[in-house]
């Protein structure tokens, strides 16, 4: 029934953070028309969370070591927007896209949909 999965990202500057996620984090892409590019995405899962407010959607990567990650990303001119914090369920960052906004980047330590 469900062939895949489409997602958005909004930004102030979508060339940048489009080049920045092909150029940076090395995704590949397919040109859906008029150059607009849309990018693979590694495996993905979908976490469910309880809220008092109204619903909201976020998107982390995931890796299997953050640190080799983060220094990899930072050598590439990445910037933090989050120091590594430790939350139990994982290591957790957010890296900053050039458009300003953020995405999140962590490695889990519960079993994942992946393998994990």
């Amino acid at each position: 029934m469900i062939s895949g999965a489409h997602v958005i990202v909004y930004s102030r500057d979508a060339e940048a953070d489009r080049r920045f996620l092909g150029e940076v984090l090395g995704l590949g892409h397919v040109d859906a028309g008029d150059g607009w590019l849309l990018f693979k995405a590694p495996p993905t899962e979908i976490a469910v969370h309880p809220t008092d407010g109204p619903g909201s959607h976020e998107l982390y990567f995931m890796c299997d070591d953050i640190q080799a990650t983060v220094a990899e990303l930072q050598a590439k001119g990445v910037e933090l927007a989050s120091p590594v914090a430790d939350r139990g369920w994982g290591l957790l960052t957010t890296i900053r896209l050039p458009g300003g906004g953020e995405l999140g980047l962590y490695e889990p330590r519960h079993p994942t949909a992946h393998g994990g």
